[in-house]
């Protein structure tokens, strides 16, 4: 496997899947089928912080990620947020997601919290976690849209 590659996105729209394409568009990842995986990193796998994806494949491919998406009827905001730390030796890692309609603050402690939980349940020695947290707010009469992914490698035929 190449790089796992961490990327984010908000918006709004008139419907709740309109304003989730809309973000997933601002991260790049909107022309794939995403594949969701729970929350471990390959060993020896370097993970980027990269904002909005490279070319990952042709589209209708499929993507694996995991990721952190918050969808909500205005007025509202809401926060999604991804987390990750990586082992000191190269070896396996662990990916957490917090979701909500509260602020970005509440969702960065949650992720955290979750990483602290998942290093304790492992013999793992890790590294100092990462966390990157997304908003999006709505008016009355559209929809808000929070997404942080991470995606690993490229996309695959998905038939």
């Amino acid at each position: 496997m190449s790089t796992i590659r961490v990327v984010w996105g908000s918006a709004t729209g008139p419907t709740e899947m309109a304003a989730y394409d809309a973000a997933l568009s601002d991260a790049g990842i909107e022309n794939y089928n995403l594949v969701a995986v729970s929350s471990v990193i390959p060993a020896d796998v370097p993970v980027e912080a990269v904002g909005t994806a490279p070319d990952l494949g042709p589209a209708g491919e499929r993507l694996t990620v995991v990721e952190g998406r918050a969808r909500a009827a205005g007025p509202t905001s809401v926060s999604a947020g991804l987390g990750w730390v990586e082992s000191v030796d190269g070896g396996p890692g662990l990916f957490y997601e917090a979701v909500g309609e509260v602020g970005p603050d509440d969702v960065e402690r949650r992720v955290r919290e979750g990483l602290d939980a998942g290093a304790d349940l492992r013999d793992w020695e890790f590294g100092e976690p990462t966390v990157r947290v997304e908003e999006a707010s709505a008016e009355s009469g559209e929809y808000a849209a929070a997404v942080v992914a991470a995606a690993y490698g490229e996309s695959e035929p998905i038939v």
